[in-house]
């Protein structure tokens, strides 16, 4: 493989490489058995498709953008290290030249970490896990517990209770009357039919058995106790980490590279709209709600995604000078799992994720000790 680099401004750096064509060749088995594990084809399982069977069905264009993906995969981090670059955030990634019989040719764009000048982080870690209010001892009040208690009674009456039928020949006066509020002694309604407390299961060793593992009521409620100290532990860990953070970021200066900040806002964006897909509505349609197009929000994200593009390069830089890179064992472990739930993930956007994920929480980790 031939590469070419070149530094461009805003601590990005632009790789433009050539595979040759019989080094692209060697990718068809591996790209068509890719495409036979996710390709539906009559007579034959999902996935057990023979590779004969398989080339003959795909498109070639299709066959060779996988192969291409396959390539690019396999040799991205490679280019890398053999070329010394600190890359860092997802790069992008275009092919230029793509044929059968012919050399594949790319084109990388990925930023790389620029000179921070980090304040004493260690220091400002130290004075955030000293403040007496992040010293107090985390404790699950009566009034916690008894809330958890009586919702999970409540779950088990509700689930309990039969489904009102609306039985043939019933008016919708008379099946809106079958679901009216019910009233307790004093008159007020219960709004939507609530079962009165009253009619809610006891809490006693019978119910606790409901719930799977527990012997009796007392072995629950210490579970419940538990989940909830757990809770408010990690809440407590969130809001250091925070104050943390953010005074880090206050006082580090340094640029910060446009793929950056467009990674972000591509997370932003993304989650957005698989918060909204999974509430069961078309972001299309969000949008045309709020009166705004994508670059009106990726404008108005701008500043968060400056920020958190910070943060990791910030994260990246303590990493660096504190030695605190995960183990290509404990990268391999997490990019296992993930593509062995997720099949169709990419595994260099898996890599990527994990490193990142992996990092932060050493980071953390390291701060939190000052």
């Amino acid at each position: 493989m031939k590469t070419d680099i070149k530094k461009l401004e805003k601590s990005e750096v632009e790789i433009t490489g050539i595979l040759e064509a019989k080094e692209f060749e060697k990718y068809e088995g591996k790209a068509l058995e890719r495409i036979g594990e996710r390709l539906e084809l009559p007579g034959f399982r999902k996935g057990k498709a023979p590779v004969a069977v398989i080339k003959e069905s795909v498109a070639e264009m299709e066959l060779l953008e996988e192969m291409a993906e396959s390539a690019l995969q396999d040799n991205y981090m490679k280019i890398l290290e053999e070329n010394k670059i600190d890359a860092i955030g997802r790069p992008q990634i275009m092919i230029t030249k793509i044929a059968k019989g012919s050399d594949l040719e790319f084109k990388i764009v990925t930023a790389v970490l620029p000179e921070l000048k980090l304040p004493d982080y260690k220091k400002i870690a130290k004075a955030e896990t000293s403040k007496e209010e992040n010293k107090k001892e985390i404790t699950i009040e009566d009034v916690e517990l008894e809330k958890v208690i009586k919702d999970l009674r409540k779950m088990r009456a509700e689930q309990a209770r039969p489904p009102h039928v609306h039985s043939e020949g019933e008016t919708e006066e008379e099946h809106a009357a079958a679901h009216a509020p019910a009233r307790n002694a004093e008159g007020i309604a219960s709004a939507g039919g609530e079962i009165p407390e009253s009619e809610y299961p006891a809490f006693d060793d019978e119910f606790a058995k409901s719930f799977g593992k527990f012997s009796t009521a007392e072995e629950l409620k210490e579970k419940i106790k538990s989940n909830l100290k757990i809770e408010k532990e990690t809440e407590y860990k969130d809001k250091i980490r925070l104050a943390i953070v953010e005074e880090i970021v206050k006082q580090t200066n340094g640029e910060i590279p446009e793929i950056l900040i467009q990674s972000e806002t591509d997370k932003i964006m993304y989650r957005l709209q698989a918060d909204i897909e999974n509430s069961g509505f078309k972001f299309e349609d969000y949008l045309k709600q709020i009166n705004k197009t994508e670059e009106d929000l990726r404008k108005e994200w701008r500043v968060e995604a400056e920020k958190r593009a910070k943060l990791q390069m910030i994260i990246h830089t303590i990493s660096e000078k504190e030695n605190l890179k995960p183990t290509t064992e404990e990268i391999e472990k997490d990019v296992a799992q993930i593509t062995e739930m997720y099949k169709d993930s990419d595994p260099v956007r898996a890599r990527a994720y994990v490193e990142q994920m992996l990092e932060n929480e050493k980071v953390f980790n390291f701060l939190e000790t000052q």
